[in-house]
């Protein structure tokens, strides 16, 4: 049966949302089938954000639908009936999945004021304790609660959950004072017997974005980017005044509202937002339904702006209102707030006694996102120092702000320090952490060139020549990389393999007894991860250049966690096939076994006869890989890229890489249709494997 955990609040605004995450991405690390059920839903009609925010994560495979109990308008009209649907409901999520966090209601309804009696009640029906948070603010949100007032919110909760027969679990102060932490857990720890911790208000978690801005104003976006109304508003500032007393009050992400016929307000804050020596702004909001001139917009437009300006036709006090009232949420739609609550959770809340306390039992598969999870945990363990070259590409930035905000690497992104400081703030992505740096770096640039025109002086390379190369943002990082600046680098979002890799083979290259550089994938099954090579690099290798790839694919798989048992594959199994292709197979594992014996090591063998234990057994019975290889080995790059290829998308595989291995230090190749998912875990792989380079 399930263990489950019941994640309720005793009021409204208490950032639950952002504990249920936090316990969710816990879980999910080390359990295999992790479910999300919401009793008491806001409607039928309008689907509850929570619950969407929930599902939308990684490694949740369950629909909306199934997983609400009931409305409160059901609730309202029978509780009984309500809570028996509700235990019918959840019994059937249940009995799909190895534990079920399940969310309380959110006190928006004002008709109940026993709604924490009410959650108990669920809670004890349902068999699961109950991990209660409290919130750290006033439910004005005018100011942040003392340790004390904290203390009696507990003491007069906790009697409701003892009344229903609900089991505590545990206690989570929510958006807590941050410079009263330590005081805050040991007032709530004087009066409950069970865990207690506080996660500190961060006010990214509560600003609205723009796009939800817009909404609260009946707003219409005239100008700028789409791309960025994600961007969180962490300020407003009315400008009905004069240019000169505007520009003073200008914050970092704050949204100026200007009345639509001042135009030269306008003109000032789009001048000042793209200075640079002003704070970014996170939108423009033109009030009063007036309609640009059209001399103005004409030269707006020869500002390329893109900033927001959004036009409502609300006057000045009902915008304000409007923006004031207007409450920031937690949706997966904005990954820095997701990031951000993440990290916090990470932070303040140990993970591993609350896996303990709620008894969940760690898996024994591997599922893909367990494995992405053990990523970003190595990387973090002992953080390496990455170049991103690619800084003007969007997919780049965000996936560096879920990075530093994890706190997995330490980056350095090349390019203009203003133009990618100013796209990732409109993108919501705080670079704060991260290091940009030009390729065109005088000094720097003088540096890379003298070596890299002593590397290849045999090449004919001249200092001259040497100084123009190493501005390509390929050259500058991988020199980086060779010097010691950094320690890994990951490149291919916008630019070819060949580009990517090429300053690598040059100057970094292979390590002592490796002839060739190749590639792995890593093939995130449902319950397993597998190594796939080379399905990137060599066309058609030698035997001496399959048994390279065959033993550095093994000492990856090791890196990784994965006890390398390495299968030749071919067309044919054993002695059973001749023939030119067949031949190769046999004398590269020939190699393999003769350089490395200590390697466990099948071929020439057919997929099936290497991955099922029922072939295995009719075709290679006394075979110490076969039915059991983890690590798999294509002849050529035609079977390999199609095989994994066609894996990926007939099972539903997760294939993280292309992996490079062979080269003295780190750097790796993307996809140019490469997701800030992936980005990201090439980068927590990178950084592992400079961590393994460092221990040679």
């Amino acid at each position: 049966m399930a263990r489950s955990i019941y994640i309720t609040s005793a009021e409204g605004h208490s950032g639950k949302s952002t504990v249920a995450l936090g316990v969710l991405d816990t879980l999910l690390r080390g359990v295999e089938r992790v479910g999300v059920f919401r009793p008491v839903a806001r409607s039928t009609v309008e689907r509850d954000f929570v619950l969407e925010l929930l599902l939308a994560h990684e490694g949740v495979a369950l629909d909306y639908d199934e997983c609400v109990g009931v409305t409160y308008e059901e609730v309202h009209e029978n509780p009984d009936a309500a809570l028996s649907r509700i235990v019918e409901r959840f019994k059937a999520v249940e009995r799909q999945c190895d534990t079920v966090v399940i969310i309380g209601s959110d006190y928006t309804d004002v008709a109940t004021p026993t709604e924490l009696a009410y959650n108990a009640r669920i809670a004890a029906n349902l068999g699961a304790p109950v991990l209660l948070v409290l919130t750290g603010r006033e439910p004005e949100e005018t100011r942040a609660r003392t340790a004390d007032e904290l203390r009696q919110v507990a003491e007069l909760s906790i009697p409701e959950l003892s009344t229903a027969h609900a089991a505590l679990f545990a206690v989570i102060v929510n958006r807590a004072d941050s410079n009263k932490l330590d005081e805050i857990i040991a007032a709530i720890g004087a009066v409950v017997p069970v865990p207690a911790w506080a996660i500190p208000e961060d006010p990214y978690l509560v600003a609205p974005t723009v796009e939800a801005v817009m909404a609260a104003v009946d707003g219409t976006l005239i100008k700028g980017d789409a791309a960025l109304l994600g961007r969180e508003v962490v300020g407003v500032v009315l400008a009905a005044m004069s240019m000169e007393n505007v520009l003073p009050r200008l914050t970092e992400g704050s949204l100026v509202v200007i009345p639509g016929d001042r135009s030269e307000v306008l003109i000032a804050a789009l001048t000042a937002h793209a200075s640079g020596t002003f704070p970014s702004l996170s939108a423009i909001v033109l009030n009063g339904g007036f309609d640009l001139a059209p001399v103005i917009e004409r030269l707006i437009d020869g500002l390329d702006p893109t900033i927001p300006i959004i036009s409502t036709n609300l006057g000045s006090y009902e915008t304000a209102q409007r923006i004031g009232q207007t409450r920031g949420r937690l949706s997966a739609t904005s990954q820095r707030k997701v990031d951000t609550a993440l990290a916090l959770f990470e932070q303040y809340i140990d993970t591993e006694r609350l896996l303990t306390e709620l008894g969940a039992e760690e898996s024994t598969a591997v599922t893909p996102l367990m494995f992405e999870y053990g990523l970003l945990e190595r990387a973090r363990s002992d953080k390496k120092r990455i170049v991103l070259p690619e800084g003007t590409d969007d997919r780049i930035l965000q996936a560096a702000g879920t990075l530093l905000s994890r706190g997995v690497v330490e980056l350095t992104i090349l390019g203009d320090d203003t133009e990618i400081r100013k796209r990732a703030a409109g993108l919501g992505v705080d670079l704060t952490a991260a290091t940009v740096l030009s390729p065109t770096d005088p000094d720097l640039r003088e540096q890379f060139a003298v070596e890299y025109a002593r590397l290849r002086a045999h090449k004919g390379m001249t200092l001259d020549n040497a100084r123009d190369i190493v501005t390509d943002v390929s050259y500058f990082g991988t020199m980086m990389v060779h010097l010691g600046l950094a320690d890994g680098m990951v490149s291919g979002a916008a630019h070819t393999t060949a580009h990517t890799i090429t300053p690598a083979l040059q100057f970094i290259k292979t390590v002592e007894g490796v002839n060739i550089v190749s590639s792995v994938f890593f093939m995130a099954l449902d319950d397993r991860v597998l190594v796939y090579g080379d399905c990137a690099i060599v066309p058609d290798p030698t035997a001496e250049q399959l048994a390279d790839i065959a033993i550095s694919a093994a000492e990856t798989s090791v890196q990784f966690g994965i006890e390398p048992r390495i299968a030749m594959l071919s067309y044919s199994t054993g002695e059973s096939g001749s023939g030119v292709d067949v031949d190769k197979v046999r004398a590269a594992t020939a190699f393999v076994r003769e350089r490395r014996p200590d390697l466990l090591v099948e071929g020439p063998i057919q997929y099936d006869a290497a991955a099922d234990a029922a072939v295995a057994k009719a075709k290679m019975p006394e075979s110490q890989v076969a039915g059991r290889a983890t690590v798999f080995i294509f002849p050529d790059l035609n079977t390999g890229n199609n095989t994994y290829k066609a894996v990926q998308r007939s099972s539903g595989a997760v294939a993280i890489g292309p992996v490079l291995q062979g080269l003295r230090k780190p750097v790796n190749d993307l996809s140019r249709g490469a997701l800030v998912r992936d980005i990201v875990n090439t980068v927590a792989i990178t950084a592992i494997q400079a961590q393994a380079v460092e221990t040679k």
